[in-house]
Formats: structure tokens, C-alpha cells, sequence
């Protein structure tokens, strides 16, 4: 370089956090001037990867194991008439050439029968799930991707929504309906009423009768607040501090729509500066 030549500028910072922000919505549904700050998590990578991952670990945690019973198929009186008969060597019933209790016979028990002992649970790295988790909290602020979920998003609405705190005041369905009116959100959840189907057969009997899609997520600072917004159809409350990656990203998918309150985020911001 050239004594003459004019010294390039500072360089810039490799690492820099970005800090992405939206404007504070109140609870009159009109968005404010003020602006929050979302953490540094919102401007994470998306990993569809590791979100799906991590969803897939914590849904394998709930699974309970399950085998048939070790008898069987195998409650049977047989005999064998040994080789050199010109039949096969499958066990039959005493005094008949039915054949009974190999798997290759009618009733008879299953090859290889599922086992209570095999581990169904799935690992994932502590690493790896903080990054998942941060994942799916930054792809909230994606309308695309909530838009392949089947959300509908409003025109002009800026993702995530940050609320005004006394939205965790709101203790009736009616109040609740009224403000995601005013946000002109109630069509999603009408499209999660109108998605609720019955489950055929055995289903039915074992709890899972009914299928909801997910509809709204709605953080709060703390548990049993907002309690309005829980008979919604599809919409679901969880506190800051029980937020998981599978709140926000059902079956692995990324881009819940999601409703923070301002209280809520700073919870959130506190859990994440811990490491949790």
C-alpha cells in the first residue's frame, strides 16, 4: 500500500449478533411505536434438521414399550413325529397333523414378536437441542414457513407477535376471541375447528379419538396465565419457561405461529442467557 493511498475502513465484525425487532402490539390489536428487541436466538440459522431431530427425541421419551406375552401362540398340546415320515418337521397338535405354535402355522406364535425390553427413547446432544431449540424460536419469524404449515397470516402483521402484558389478563373465551379478531387471526383458528376429525377404528378406544390441528401458540411469562385463549380450538398456552422446541415446531415442522407477551419474552431472554 501506498503512503498516499487512503486506509481502508475497519472491518467489519465477522461475529456481530444481530438483534432482529418487532413493534409492540397492544392489546387493542393497534401495533405501537415502541419496538422490542428479540434475542440473538430469533436470529439463529434455520435447521430443519436438528428442530426435527429434537422433536422426534422428545416425542420417542413418551413411548411406552410394549410385547406380546411370552406364551403366546405357544398354549398348545403338540408332538413331533420325527424325520424319515415324509412330512415336515413343524410341531402338531397330539393325535392330528395340524400344525400349531411354529410361526408358520395358523395361531401359531410370531417369528420375531416385539419386546419390552427394546429401547424405544432416542438421544440427541445438549449442543444440538439448545441449537434446535434456537431454530425453531427463529423460525417464527418466517411468514413462509408458517405459511407452509397452513397458518393464515395477515398482510402487514409482523412475525413473531409481541404483546402488551395485560394480554396474560384475559381469563374469558369471549376476550380472547375478540383480541385475535382484532389481529385478524381468528381465521386460523377457525381452519383448526373446521380440520377436527374422528380417528376410525381401534383409535377411538384408546384416547386418541379426535385429531385437532395445531393452531396458535400463546407464550406466557408464567403458568395459568392468559387462560382464555386454552378452549380455542388448535391454540395452545405454555409458559417461557416450559417453552420446548416441540411447542413451537409440532411433529418437527418449524413456523408455529406464535404470540409472545412482552413478559414472556423477557423470561425467555433470561432462560436463554442461562443456557437453559
Amino acid at each position: 500500500m501506498t503512503p498516499d493511498s487512503t486506509a481502508p475502513s475497519a472491518a467489519p465484525m465477522e461475529h456481530a449478533t444481530v438483534h432482529h425487532r418487532v413493534h409492540l402490539v397492544g392489546v387493542d390489536g393497534e401495533a405501537r411505536t415502541t419496538t422490542v428487541s428479540l434475542p440473538a436466538e430469533f436470529s439463529s440459522p434455520l435447521r430443519p434438521d436438528l428442530v426435527r431431530r429434537a422433536v422426534v427425541a422428545t416425542q420417542s421419551h413418551r413411548r411406552q414399550p410394549y410385547g406380546t406375552s411370552l406364551t403366546g401362540g405357544r398354549r398348545h398340546s403338540v408332538q413331533w413325529s420325527g424325520k424319515g415320515k415324509g412330512v415336515s418337521r413343524t410341531p402338531r397338535l397330539m393325535d392330528s397333523m395340524r400344525g400349531a405354535q411354529a410361526p408358520n402355522t395358523v395361531g401359531g406364535g410370531q417369528a420375531h414378536p416385539p419386546r419390552v425390553d427394546r429401547i424405544w427413547a432416542k438421544k440427541i446432544n445438549r449442543k444440538e437441542a439448545r441449537l434446535a431449540f434456537a431454530a425453531a424460536l427463529a423460525a417464527t419469524r418466517e411468514r413462509t414457513l408458517a405459511g407452509a404449515r397452513g397458518h393464515e397470516v395477515p398482510e402487514g402483521l409482523h412475525l413473531p407477535v409481541v404483546l402488551d402484558d395485560p394480554v396474560e389478563e384475559i381469563s374469558s373465551t369471549k376476550d380472547a376471541r375478540a383480541l385475535l379478531e382484532r389481529l385478524e387471526l381468528w381465521n386460523d383458528v377457525e381452519r383448526a375447528r373446521d380440520g377436527v376429525r374422528l380417528s376410525a377404528g381401534r383409535a377411538r378406544r384408546r384416547g386418541r379419538g379426535r385429531r385437532v390441528p395445531r393452531s396458535l401458540l400463546v407464550v406466557t411469562s408464567r403458568a395459568d396465565r392468559a387462560r382464555g385463549f386454552r378452549n380455542l380450538a388448535g391454540v395452545d398456552v405454555v409458559s417461557a419457561q416450559r417453552l420446548s422446541t416441540e411447542d413451537l415446531a409440532p411433529g418437527g415442522d418449524a413456523g408455529r405461529l406464535t404470540l409472545f407477551s412482552h413478559a414472556a419474552l423477557l423470561q425467555l431472554q433470561t432462560r436463554l442467557a442461562g443456557g437453559h
